[in-house]
């Protein structure tokens, strides 16, 4: 029999990759970015939601999407988090929030989709295969769905959001 040859998982060279990158990542823990808005960037969908304070500080507790009744909370909460962010003419915490929203869809559409909320295997890296769906976290990420898409129909913020990327990316 043959040796089998190593093939890295998915997974694996997504976390080589990462830690490659890791140290000239665009957002960093150590960063206020309330003092220091300039150092933000917007960024693709949900990066650096889970790092730039204060705002995963203000932002991350509310985040819940577990039941339709607690997704409709914290879908509320976090989208008058976003209103008062714009009128603080707070750009970063405003798209914050948003991502917030945005990652309540994602991240409910998973566990509806995956019951233990692992989209991909460990060992392998390759993606689980779907289970029966789960309408609680289904009607959970329509919630958010339709938060997240408020938010980004919002005029002011689309204003500031097109000035930040052309000013500061």
């Amino acid at each position: 029999m043959p040796d089998r040859i190593y093939k890295p998982s998915t997974k694996q060279i997504q976390n080589a990759r990462w830690d490659k990158i890791k140290n000239t990542y665009t957002w960093q823990p150590d960063i206020d970015y309330r003092l220091n808005p300039k150092q933000y960037k917007v960024g693709k969908g949900e990066q650096g939601v889970l790092i730039c304070q204060p705002y995963k500080g203000e932002i991350g507790p509310y985040w819940r999407f577990k039941n339709p009744e607690i997704a409709q909370a914290s879908s509320e909460k976090i989208m008058q988090l976003f209103l008062d962010y714009l009128k603080q003419e707070d750009f970063v915490g405003a798209d914050m929030a948003r991502k917030y929203l945005q990652m309540g869809y994602t991240r409910a559409r998973r566990y509806a989709n995956h019951k233990t909320g692992r989209k991909y295997d460990a060992q392998d890296g390759q993606e689980l295969p779907l289970d029966s769906a789960d309408n609680t976290k289904a009607e959970s990420a329509k919630i958010f769905f339709a938060k997240w898409k408020e938010a980004e129909a919002n005029q002011k913020y689309t204003a500031m959001k097109l000035a930040w990327k052309s000013d500061i990316g």
